[in-house]
């Protein structure tokens, strides 16, 4: 049996204007928004992802780790 780890880590980026910014991914629920720290852009999930980290980082979330098929 594997024992997969979660990863909690994820970078994401700015599709506006580039900026890069790591951040930790709650486990209890989604983030559907997140306001970029440079430009302040308001990032939504890209249609068909369950959360901005599905859209926009470089780890999809917890929940998409472990298997399931979106945050709920």
């Amino acid at each position: 049996m594997t024992i997969q780890t979660v990863v909690l880590d994820s970078t994401l980026t700015c599709p506006q204007c580039g900026h890069v910014e790591t951040e930790k991914m709650p486990t209890d629920s989604c983030q559907w928004f997140y306001e970029c720290k440079l430009c302040k852009a308001v990032l939504k999930p890209l249609e068909g992802d369950c959360c901005v980290f599905c859209s926009y980082a470089t780890v999809p979330c917890p929940p998409i780790q472990e298997g399931s098929s979106c945050c709920g």
